[in-house]
């Protein structure tokens, strides 16, 4: 079955992707810049959030910025399952009983988001106990995040969209859960793998890349008035 988007629910679930994906890479851009020594292979993401000056598992924490990257991290979680609830909107005939698992993981997607935002993974929530509650939101935010492309590639054909779509969704979902072990792995034992933060921004960025291209094939399709790009 081949159903076009309704116009102006898919417009906005566009631009809510498309500024997702965006926000996130600008203000993480922007944060990083102002970190000292700050690395890409080798700081976690969530350092840039940390408000405080310390030292973190032998990372040097220095964020000066740390409220942009945590406006980020909870602007991340509010745009994404904004968009997915416009993009239900825009294919309601075509989602079936799908949409509430689909709606229902995003939900989660958010909650991760916000407790990722706002308990820090830092010295001071690791000895007041905090720490497990940033840990808690990281794996939900990345579990859900990258199911949510998953299940969107294989539920996508209901409205036309297209084999490269839909196998890129998938396959961006199945290497973010892949980053995802490799990152317990190097983690938590003594096996020779990419540094950690390299698995963690692959976890984190396969969401983000998705975002990108599904605001963009909306865009497209929008234009043409015709199923998913």
């Amino acid at each position: 079955m081949s159903v076009s988007l309704a116009r102006t629910p898919a417009l906005i679930a566009a631009c809510l992707w498309g500024g997702a994906g965006i926000i996130w890479l600008v203000l993480e851009a922007i944060t990083a810049s102002a970190f000292p020594g700050y690395s890409y292979a080798h700081n976690y993401i969530s350092d840039l959030g940390v408000p405080d000056v310390a030292v973190f598992e032998g990372r040097s924490i220095d964020s000066p910025l740390s409220a942009v990257m945590n406006f980020a991290f909870i602007a991340q979680g509010l745009l994404l399952v904004g968009g997915v609830v416009f993009a239900l909107r825009a294919a309601r005939t075509a989602t079936g009983r799908m949409r509430k698992w689909i709606l229902a993981v995003a939900i989660v997607h958010a909650v991760g988001m916000l407790l990722v935002g706002i308990f820090h993974g830092s010295q001071a929530n690791l000895e007041n106990g905090l720490l497990l509650l940033h840990g808690l939101g990281a794996a939900l935010a990345i579990i859900t995040g990258n199911l949510t492309t998953i299940m969107v590639g294989f539920t996508s054909h209901r409205i036309g969209a297209r084999p490269w779509y839909r196998g890129t969704s998938i396959v961006l979902g199945i290497v973010g859960l892949i980053c995802l072990v490799m990152l317990l792995i190097a983690s938590t034992t003594s096996i020779a793998t990419l540094p950690e933060a390299v698995w963690e921004r692959g976890s984190v960025y396969s969401i983000i890349g998705w975002e990108l291209v599904t605001a963009i094939s909306l865009l497209a399709s929008t234009r043409r008035g015709s199923r998913l790009a």
